[in-house]
């Protein structure tokens, strides 16, 4: 590992987390050490049967029990893609709000889920959501949010920012600012941000580390733009990693580095508030 990477780590690993709930947390603190939010692409729950695979949801809800255990505080973003986007081909010809309301609802769907596979693994798990459904989930409320954190309870943010024309990677970022989490992990199907799509091309070369003017620039598939923007404007560092690996969200949560790490230059120790 050179110097940079060796900076990487310790900026994103932190060393040994403190014990959940040990810290008060007010809306002036910086951001926790301990605390993380990760993105949970909605395609990440499919597989080529159906849209909510019971084997992944099991291999998921294991990682995420295990991040509990290791006193990490954990608060998941979830997507909706494998059931409904708005964006898509299915929402051709619809009102984009319409359209947008239907992938909250879809959100929604694999929140439920989710929650449901943690807990059988042990670890309590709360969702809230930014459409109120009180009979369904929580209401979101970032105190609550965080209350809940501490009580050493994984968090699953449901229906993105509540409004249309926001993406679930915009509602990540917001989500991940207001519980003041020191990194975004964000879960896909590659093992980090290409120059080109791998799939395709052969050729493909990762990126080990970028900025956020880079994933800007180059258009890279980090993040959408808004989101990427609001990371950048606030220094919160972006991992994009394969959430299929090995144990990948427990390695990276604990600082190994694996995949793409988006933040503000190139080997920058960043200046974390602590």
């Amino acid at each position: 590992m050179n110097a940079d990477s060796a900076a990487a780590a310790a900026e994103l690993g932190g060393g040994a987390a403190p014990a959940v709930g040990s810290h008060d947390v007010s809306p002036t603190r910086s951001r926790r050490r301990d605390r993380i939010l990760v993105k949970l692409s909605g395609e990440a729950f499919a597989d080529e049967h159906s849209s909510i695979s019971p084997k992944i949801l099991m291999a998921l809800a294991r990682q995420f029990a295990e991040l509990g255990a290791d006193g990490v505080q954990v608060g998941i973003v979830v997507g909706g893609g494998n059931i409904f986007r708005g964006t898509s081909p299915q929402a051709t010809g619809m009102d984009r709000s319409s359209a947008d309301s239907m992938g909250m609802l879809a959100t929604v769907i694999n929140a439920l889920a989710l929650q449901d596979a943690i807990e059988k693994e042990g670890t309590p798990t709360r969702v809230l959501s930014a459409v109120t459904m009180q009979e369904l989930c929580e209401p979101y409320i970032r105190r609550r949010a965080i209350r809940h954190l501490e009580k050493g309870r994984v968090v699953i943010f449901a229906a993105g920012l509540g409004e249309p024309y926001f993406s679930t990677d915009t509602a990540a970022a917001q989500r991940a600012l207001e519980i003041n989490a020191r990194v975004i992990l964000k879960a896909t199907k590659v093992d980090g941000v290409y120059d080109k799509d791998p799939v395709l091309h052969h050729d493909a070369n990762r990126f080990d580390e970028l900025t956020y003017l880079d994933a800007l620039q180059r258009g890279l598939k980090v993040m959408d733009a808004t989101a990427l923007s609001l990371c950048m404007d606030n220094d919160l560092p972006i991992v994009v990693f394969d959430v299929f690996a090995e144990g990948s969200i427990r390695r990276v949560a604990r600082g190994e580095l694996i995949g793409t790490v988006v933040r503000r230059s190139r080997g920058d120790r960043g200046d974390e508030r602590d």
